[in-house]
């Protein structure tokens, strides 16, 4: 293996064991004085002495052994060595230039990607909110949302195929930070014709005997595993069952009489005719929702992104506070 299918920066480089035979620095002042065809232009532009530009010039011709420049004593015009060197030097500093400027703007977050799983809807709430004022702040973030359960978004966080998720709860998971970031009501979902659509909050004892149904896909398990908590106990336990459809089309199921369901407050900003949404009373139903990522995690973008969230969670629980 010749290595020519490895990265670039695993390849071997012919690097000077005493360095560059010049120095970088003096192309600055050989390409000032190629543009004002003067020394003396030169230091003008560059805030120089001419001594100093002319000296700094005739160093670098003597490392590269090669004359740059014909001196007259109405100023300087390049040699046939000089426009062939400025001709094959001028591209490597541009690409340069361009690396200097792509690297500089990942350390800004001015350009990069976030990738997000998520196991809620982006209809409302404080994630749609995040996600529309993030990405009205840093255009050149590219924010790639993922759906999914918690297992497969934990599996991908530590493998670094997603940088950050967002669940319910604040347990810890090895290997990962988690931070509380907002908090949203549960609410119930039902027909409008239903008995219980009349009355504007629920509490668990009128939902004992109700039917629920619940999608196969996430969020429906930990939906499922949430009204079993709430209801069961010696004497009772709830009638929940799955059905394999996307959570939109449990919507449309629930609204036309199928059963009832459960969903976050981030629902209430959309819209399903004849479909109804009431909220839960109790204090337990207002469900937190945490942030969880890898604290050896390198991109710059998802540091700035969950300082933005931090930032926008505080804001937001101050307005809720007044």
């Amino acid at each position: 293996m010749d290595g020519s299918d490895a990265p670039l920066w695993e390849r071997p480089v012919r690097w000077p064991a005493e360095g560059l035979p010049f120095d970088m620095r003096a192309l600055r002042y050989v390409l000032a004085a190629a543009e004002q065809m003067s020394f003396s232009g030169a230091a003008g532009a560059l805030g120089m002495k001419v001594s100093s530009v002319s000296r700094h010039v005739r160093d670098f011709e003597d490392n590269l052994g090669i004359s740059l420049f014909e001196r007259t004593t109405s100023g300087v015009r390049l040699t046939d060595a000089g426009s062939r060197f400025l001709d094959d030097i001028i591209p490597v500093l541009q690409m340069a230039e361009v690396v200097l400027q792509r690297a500089g703007a990942a350390g800004r977050v001015e350009d990069g990607t976030v990738r997000i799983g998520i196991i809620t809807t982006l209809g409302g709430g404080f994630l749609r909110e995040l996600i529309a004022a993030y990405r009205q702040c840093y255009p050149g973030i590219d924010l790639d949302i993922v759906d999914g359960g918690r297992r497969d978004h934990l599996r991908a966080i530590r493998s670094r195929q997603l940088d950050v998720a967002f669940f319910t709860g604040y347990a810890p998971f090895a290997g990962c930070d988690v931070e509380e970031l907002w908090r949203e009501r549960v609410y119930v979902a039902m027909a409008v014709p239903h008995p219980l659509a009349g009355c504007n909050a629920l509490d668990w004892s009128q939902l004992r005997n109700e039917r629920f149904i619940v999608s196969t896909m996430e969020p429906g398990p930990e939906v499922h595993d949430y009204i079993v908590r709430r209801i069961a106990d010696y004497s009772t336990y709830p009638n929940v069952t799955y059905r394999h459809v996307t959570e939109e089309t449990l919507m449309h199921m629930v609204a036309i009489g199928d059963g009832i369901t459960l969903v976050s407050e981030g629902w209430t900003s959309m819209s399903y005719p004849d479909l109804m949404l009431r909220p839960l009373t109790a204090r337990e139903d207002i469900v937190p929702f945490s942030a969880v990522w890898s604290p050896s995690s390198d991109n710059p973008a998802l540091r700035r992104f969950l300082s933005f969230a931090r930032d926008l969670a505080i804001r937001r629980g101050s307005q809720r506070d007044q």
